[in-house]
């Protein structure tokens, strides 16, 4: 099992496990938490989630501030490009972002730390998308930032993505300083 710091954003880290693959299918270890805890990645998780998207879909930019919120993210099928974007107040990467592919090809995982917003969006026909989080999802906690907010100029590989009413409406992370500051 490999973890990789990517270069932008060392804290997101992907995750490579081993698979071991025969005539019969494949198994691996999709989760231990020792072997995390060795590589840097300190979490509890106490909520799995799952979601299925359609091509095009984008989901994102989304964080949850009280409490912070970490997600290690995995596709079961399907492609996604699977974007972090660091929203640490006094961060020295600040308003960066860090990406990778991953897909039920690849097994690979994204662990996206608390202090992040996250955001996909999906690259094959579908995707089944599964993240373990650090806490549970409360609403009054979460904000949504515009996906294609020229301060964080992420390269989306979509121009036109289908959005939720929600997502498409949502505003540039200038608009949450405030209580970005206060979290």
């Amino acid at each position: 099992m490999k973890f990789l710091p990517t270069e932008s954003l060392p804290d997101v880290i992907v995750v490579e496990p081993d698979v071991f693959h025969d005539d019969r299918g494949y198994f691996f270890e999709v989760f231990r938490e020792e072997r995390y805890r060795e590589n840097g990645i300190e979490a509890s998780f106490v909520q799995d989630n799952q979601s299925r998207s359609a091509k095009d879909a984008l989901r994102g930019l989304h964080a949850q501030l009280e409490p912070g919120q970490g997600k290690l993210v995995r596709v079961i099928e399907g492609e996604i490009w699977d974007v972090a974007v660091d929203i640490r107040p006094g961060s020295p990467t600040f308003g960066q972002h860090a990406a990778a592919t991953l897909s039920g090809e690849n097994f690979r995982q994204l662990w996206i730390p608390p202090g992040f917003l996250h955001g996909f969006c999906v690259l094959s026909e579908s995707a089944d998308v599964s993240y373990k989080c650090t806490t549970a999802y409360r609403p009054e906690g979460e904000i949504a930032v515009a996906w294609n907010d020229p301060e964080l100029a992420v390269p989306w590989p979509v121009s036109t993505p289908s959005l939720s009413k929600r997502d498409a409406a949502a505003p540039p992370l200038a608009s949450f300083r405030d209580r970005l500051e206060q979290s």
